[in-house]
This record gives C-alpha cells, sequence and structure tokens, in this order.
C-alpha cells in the first residue's frame, strides 16, 4: 500500500474537500477521529484536529488512502459527513462524545440526532480531552514501584521530585 495522501482543509471547507476525495474514488470511510491539541507549546491555535481517512479500493491488492484534517476551536464543531455516507455516523458520534466537538447536520435516519455511543447514561465530561481528570487516579495509588524515599529506609534513599502520572488529578479534587 502506497502512502496516505495528505490534506489540510479549511474548517468551512471540510464537507466540500471530504466530497471531493469521494468523487476522486476515495470511497471507504476507514476512520475519523480527533487530536486534541490543547496543551502544544508549538501550536499557536489550541484546540483540535479532526481527521478522516478514506481509502481507494478500487484497484484489488492496491489500496489508497488520503486523510483530510481541520482544526476547531474548543467548543466549535463542523458539518457532518453523514450526508455524504453512512459510515460516517458512528465515528462521529464517537468524535462527539469522546472530545465533545458537535457535527451540525448530523443524520443516522434514526431521527436521535448527536447522542452518547459508548459511554454510560449520565456520565458526564468527554475522557478523550486531555483536561479530563481520571477519577480512578483519585481513588487508587498509581500502580508500579516506590519512588525513592517512600517506604525506604530514607537514610539510604536519596528524595527526587515525585512525578505526578498522566490524568492524576491535584489532591484538591474530587470528594471530601
Amino acid at each position: 500500500m502506497a502512502e496516505d495522501l495528505t490534506r489540510d482543509v479549511a474548517p468551512r471547507e471540510w464537507r466540500a474537500q471530504v466530497e471531493a476525495a469521494i468523487e476522486e474514488g476515495f470511497t471507504f470511510v476507514d476512520w475519523l477521529t480527533a487530536v486534541d491539541r490543547t496543551y502544544l507549546d508549538e501550536d499557536d491555535s489550541p484546540g483540535f484536529d479532526i481527521v478522516v481517512r478514506l481509502l481507494d479500493l478500487s484497484t484489488p491488492g492496491d489500496a489508497r488512502g488520503v486523510r483530510l484534517t481541520t482544526r476547531v476551536p474548543d467548543g466549535g464543531s463542523l458539518h457532518s459527513l453523514t450526508p455524504l455516507r453512512a459510515g460516517f455516523a458512528f465515528h462521529e458520534r464517537e468524535t462527539a462524545e469522546m472530545f465533545g466537538i458537535g457535527f451540525d447536520g448530523f443524520t443516522d435516519d434514526t431521527g436521535q440526532g448527536l447522542r452518547p455511543l459508548l459511554l454510560p447514561d449520565g456520565f458526564e465530561g468527554h475522557p478523550l480531552r486531555k483536561s479530563f481528570q481520571l477519577a480512578a487516579r483519585a481513588s487508587k495509588t498509581w500502580p508500579g514501584g516506590k519512588e525513592p524515599g517512600e517506604g525506604h529506609d530514607s537514610a539510604k534513599s536519596p528524595s527526587r521530585r515525585r512525578v505526578q502520572a498522566p490524568g492524576v488529578p491535584p489532591p484538591e479534587w474530587g470528594p471530601r
């Protein structure tokens, strides 16, 4: 398989550019997701990259791929791709639920709109955002070996700065 073509797309051109790729023969919906770009220092426009990958499977044994990417600010939304292909519905629902990104004009012919897909009823938040606090980290200690100076003979062990594991909320977070 050849390397994917990549295209950066302005948000206002999102649906038109995906439609153009479909017309070029990239008709198979492989996936659509988001990347949280909130805390990247080199990035001057934080938000979410929405990425879609489409495949052209018209030549047996020689699949071609294209990846289209656009940037959406926090709280922003995009035009839904479901009017182009029904296969986008699952991916848009998952991305909306996990990242909190809206898809205007979403339809999956159920009349229920953009609704939760994977998380239990009543779940609050968007767990794939970098800002999401992992509640399990507040109630359980981080697995693995102890830090130097913890639970050992402190006279023999050097101490170092404690490092928070990814997703560990600060001590003041959570129920009291």
